[in-house]
């Protein structure tokens, strides 16, 4: 019997058994005298990985430059900010204020991602062993679409003061992201609507920037979660709690 607690458990992870397979594999171990983890302690290492993944994820994303620096989830101009930047050089000095704009939309949504982990840990505390068990045997996004399904409405919620503070908040030079946008979309849409700008074809900007940056920065967040979902399905050993060891280590233990 080669490591089979660890096959047990890496083909409920995959879903290629299902959850009464499995425990009938897990009790013909206890009848050869092997202790295996029960159900229980199973689904309680995987809501433990998913607390360390789920942190882990809110973590990177609220440091100094999460979204900014990370072309995956870096938050730019609106769809119709685009314009902006097309027509950019009618705008004296406009390239500046983009740039200007696009750091503060950044920093605002890693100033509010800060919130994201006590949240993530609530739901994946209140876990059943059901839903555990049925994440354990999901596809590789189960845990995030979980997540996703029962905090995103609390996530926006709780976000959305932090995320407006840190876009009203002044910056560099005394300038916050909301005055930023106000003053680039207000002169664009001044050009926009001069005569000049009509027969150029221009059009005004009129995105929400705080519900733009809300609905970016929580999709960003949930992004990384199922990066950090993937991490933790591929090498569940990484993580180092007792209970994590006792469900994924304990396969080192077994011999034939």
């Amino acid at each position: 019997m080669k490591r089979l607690l660890l096959i047990v458990t890496l083909l409920i992870f995959a879903g290629c058994v299902t959850g009464q397979q499995a425990r009938d594999m897990l009790e013909g171990m206890r009848d050869r005298g092997s202790v295996a983890p029960t159900s229980e302690e199973i689904a309680a290492g995987l809501k433990e990985a998913l607390k360390v993944g789920s942190t882990d994820a809110a973590g990177l994303l609220s440091a100094a430059g999460g979204y900014y620096l990370n072309d995956a989830y870096k938050i730019l101009l609106p769809p119709d900010g685009e314009k902006i930047v097309t027509n950019i050089a009618k705008i004296p000095g406009g390239q500046k204020m983009v740039d200007d704009v696009i750091l503060r939309i950044n920093t605002a949504a890693e100033n509010a991602a800060s919130t994201a982990a006590p949240i993530f840990v609530d739901a994946i505390t209140e876990m059943t062993i059901a839903d555990a068990l049925g994440i354990l045997k999901g596809g590789d996004d189960a845990a995030t679409q979980y997540l996703y399904q029962s905090t995103s409405a609390k996530l926006k919620e709780t976000y959305r003061p932090y995320l407006k503070a840190a876009l009203d908040k002044p910056l560099v030079a005394g300038i916050s992201a909301t005055q930023s946008w106000d003053v680039l979309t207000s002169s664009y849409n001044k050009v926009a609507s001069s005569i000049v700008g009509k027969v150029a074809g221009m059009s005004t900007v009129d995105s929400d920037l705080e519900d733009y940056v809300l609905d970016k920065a929580i999709a960003g967040m949930f992004g990384e979660l199922a990066e950090q979902e993937k991490e933790i399905r591929a090498d569940p050993l990484q993580y180092a709690s007792d209970i994590i060891k006792k469900v994924f280590s304990y396969a080192k233990t077994v011999r034939e």
